[in-house]
């Protein structure tokens, strides 16, 4: 069951620019691997190229001694090496069983073998903990229990390596223990994990070792019981990391009420919600997955049908019944997944940085030149890394995608602007970034709501913490109540 493999001064380079600079280490079959680094450091790239997604320009890779170069992810699977993605690799028009399937199909014969793959589905699917139906259409479910199928993509591969790239971005806390426990499980059994993550504290509470990268390069290697995690981040970013949060400043009580919302309901979601955020203050949506948080302000937003006896947007009532209505009210949203609603990863930077208010950028016609200029501000604004002004969106780093995501629903000028999920797979030098980012908007006057899973991050950042519970707010905790055993305890009902 068990693997090794070895990486000897291996290189990457996609046209002129080098992303890999001979990169060196070796993964111990057996062993829980954490693999650090921040956001362009070439984690997932020298992974896609042990997984058989991308060739290395030059050096080797070694599995049990012997070099071998893959063609494709299907050769690398058939060595037990799975990479389960970041972001999704599902096709959503087909069911559970037939993603978790795909290009592996058993086979009866001349005919697909459907009640086999249904019942192996079921199979792993309880060693993940999701509890759907194998003919369940991939987009009916949630963000979770896509990620949760793709784990169990993974598993019925029988892989004996398995990479897991931010594998609990989505999970609610009982979903990541039962994560846990089955990576005891297959560490138990032999298989080597490679665990990709931002969140050091799992990094620190599960892995063997760590293996740091940073631009490219292979930086440093740690067993885990003698690296902490404030160490561990200051060999990602290359230098002592100050504080994460910036000062919280008072939010001025007598400052306007610039969202305000009375008996919201969305139908199957949210029911009679009602909350205001001030000009200058950061309001804060914590909940457990399926709470729903999201779908609320979907409703808001127009995207969902939904009804309220109030709504209000700088004083004036305000019925949005798209993103764009919502923008011109002086509402921004910006969405949990950034690849598949935030931005067109295909599209340039400057198409995706202005496309919520060409208006500004068409007089009547679009001036490419304007746009150029407003992309060179947000670069500099958000401190947007890339290597040329020219490239597409897919090609920027996950922490730079999403302060392209936020560079561009402030376009519009909001007065209002809701990030849901806003940290979501990024590094810590990035989280950094974006909570300063956040701080800026709420000093500048504008009313900021957060929606996150990451409790540490609603109590740095936050004013007042909204907890919803079954679609209500169960509770609304002020800055000196903020402690996740309060948030916790409102979010599962034990307060």
């Amino acid at each position: 069951m068990s693997l090794s493999v070895a990486f000897e001064d291996v290189t990457k380079s996609f046209g002129p620019v080098q992303v890999l600079h001979g990169v060196s280490f070796a993964l111990a079959p057996g062993r829980v691997v954490g693999l650090l680094g921040e956001n362009g450091a070439g984690k997932s790239t020298l992974m896609k190229i042990l997984a058989g997604y991308e060739q290395p320009t030059g050096g080797t890779v070694r599995i049990d001694g012997q070099p071998l170069r893959f063609a494709s992810s299907r050769e690398a699977q058939a060595q037990g090496i799975v990479l389960i993605h970041q972001e999704f690799n599902l096709a959503e028009d087909l069911t559970v069983a037939q993603n978790v399937f795909l290009g592996h199909e058993i086979r009866r014969g001349l005919l697909l073998d459907e009640r086999a793959m249904a019942q192996q589905t079921r199979e792993v699917l309880a060693q993940v903990g999701l509890d759907v139906a194998p003919d369940k259409r991939v987009r009916e479910l949630i963000v979770a229990e896509k990620q949760l199928v793709e784990i169990a993509k993974a598993l019925a591969r029988r892989a004996k390596l398995l990479v897991m790239d931010e594998p609990t971005a989505t999970l609610t806390p009982g979903e990541t223990e039962r994560l846990f426990a089955l990576i005891a499980r297959l560490k138990a059994g032999g298989t080597t994990i490679v665990y990709i993550s931002h969140k050091l504290d799992e990094v620190e509470r599960i892995t063997d070792e760590i293996v740091v990268m940073r631009d490219g390069r292979f930086v440093a290697r740690r067993a885990t019981a003698d690296i902490g995690r404030r160490e561990m981040a200051n060999l990602m970013v290359g230098r002592e990391l100050a504080d994460l949060f910036p000062d919280k400043q008072p939010a001025p009580a007598d400052a306007p009420v610039l969202l305000r919302v009375r008996n919201l309901n969305v139908p199957g979601w949210a029911h009679d919600v009602s909350f205001e955020v001030r000009a200058g203050e950061i309001l804060g949506f914590a909940g457990l997955v399926g709470a729903g948080r999201t779908e609320l302000f979907e409703g808001l937003l127009g995207l969902r049908p939904c009804d309220a006896d109030v709504v209000e947007i700088a004083g004036h009532a305000a019925q949005p019944d798209s993103p764009r209505a919502a923008a011109a009210e002086g509402l921004t949203y910006l969405s949990e997944d950034r690849k598949g609603k935030g931005l067109h990863v295909q599209f340039p930077l400057a198409a995706n940085l202005t496309l919520m208010d060409l208006k500004r950028y068409a007089k009547p016609w679009l001036s490419p030149a304007a746009e150029q200029q407003a992309l060179r501000t947000a670069v500099a604004e958000f401190g947007i890394r890339t290597g040329s002004l020219d490239a597409r969106a897919s090609q920027l780093s996950g922490g730079n995608q999403q302060k392209l995501a936020l560079a561009k629903v402030l376009q519009p000028q909001p007065k209002v602007v809701v990030l849901d999920e806003p940290t979501r797979g990024v590094d810590v030098g990035a989280k950094r970034d974006i909570y300063f980012l956040i701080r800026k908007l709420s000093g500048e006057g504008r009313a900021v709501v957060v929606i996150s899973s990451e409790l540490p991050e609603l109590i740095g950042l936050c004013h007042r913490v909204a907890v919803m519970r079954a679609g209500r707010i169960a509770a609304t905790l002020e800055q000196d109540q903020l402690n996740e055993q309060e948030l916790i305890g409102h979010a599962t009902g034990t307060r």
